[in-house]
């Protein structure tokens, strides 16, 4: 008896179009995630009793830092797209590297562009650059799961090929007619919503108390589900596999793993800084 296949849905990748104005699923997601991010960044430094004492930036501050992670992330997103994945391509054609509505962003790029901007920004404004980062890490998961969503409804990084009986096995457009895993969804479900519900619980409990215990959680959880995920994922065409079987987003996160783990050990040896005490 054939086992059944899901063809992959039809989605338009372009979400609102105006005349000649196009808004893309992909751009809704980045928008989205930095809202939404932003509205729980201030529900966590609002809620005194997830800190130790005064939290370590005010609202004004944050609502400044805003734009900086902003920059952070696309501008760090496409410089480690341009130089982890298709380097040779843009160095031949170097205009290509400012046209993003064609696509290509990097998580990995995005991150350190992240991580330059929160220590900037840390500096400029003596806060705390490992609060901040927790700050920024504990929203984080909200980006990655819209962006994984999007990457579905555009009907990019799809996984490699399953066996035709997995029930959820799917028929991409671009991906000929094999059965493949739906890998962006798995990378939504761990990326997104299993290491925002960690982060969270670990927040009700405490975390933020440590500094640099959420920043290293996020980055070692991400590193695990994202080499796990890539078991899933087709390499990107231009890459394929690299040393060992490795992809290119196993080999970027490995990394992540050490320092995520560093960052751990510091902040449960650290402790928790102790509140200012009244002069009497």
């Amino acid at each position: 008896m054939p086992f059944l296949l899901i063809n992959f849905p039809s989605f338009d990748p372009i979400a609102i179009a105006i005349g000649p104005f196009a808004i893309r699923w992909y751009a809704l997601a980045y928008i989205g995630g930095i809202v939404l991010g932003w509205i729980y960044a201030r529900s966590l430094v609002k809620t005194d009793r997830l800190w130790s004492g005064p939290a370590p930036i005010s609202l004004v501050q944050l609502d400044d830092f805003i734009l900086w992670v902003t920059l952070g992330i696309i501008l760090g997103g496409r410089t480690g797209y341009v130089l982890f994945y298709n380097l040779p391509f843009f160095i031949e054609h170097p205009s290509a590297i400012f046209r993003l509505w064609e696509g290509g962003m990097s998580f990995h790029g995005g991150f350190l562009g992240c991580v330059v901007a929160v220590m900037w920004f840390a500096r400029r404004n003596g806060i705390s650059i490992l609060s901040l980062g927790d700050i920024t890490t504990a929203v984080g998961p909200i980006g990655l799961f819209l962006g994984r969503l999007a990457n579905f409804i555009n009907g990019e990084l799809w996984g490699r090929a399953a066996d035709p009986s997995l029930p959820w096995a799917m028929i991409f457009p671009t991906g000929g007619n094999v059965p493949r895993h739906p890998s962006q969804l798995y990378e939504a479900g761990m990326e997104g919503i299993l290491l925002f519900i960690v982060l969270a619980v670990m927040i009700r409990l405490g975390a933020l108390k440590r500094p640099g215990m959420i920043l290293g959680s996020f980055i070692l959880i991400y590193g695990l589900t994202r080499i796990i995920g890539e078991h899933f994922r087709e390499p990107d065409a231009q890459l394929g596999f690299l040393w060992g079987g490795l992809t290119m987003g196993m080999l970027l996160s490995i990394p992540m793993l050490i320092v995520g783990t560093i960052l751990i050990v510091f902040a449960v040896r650290r402790g928790a800084p102790k509140p200012l005490q009244a002069i009497r």
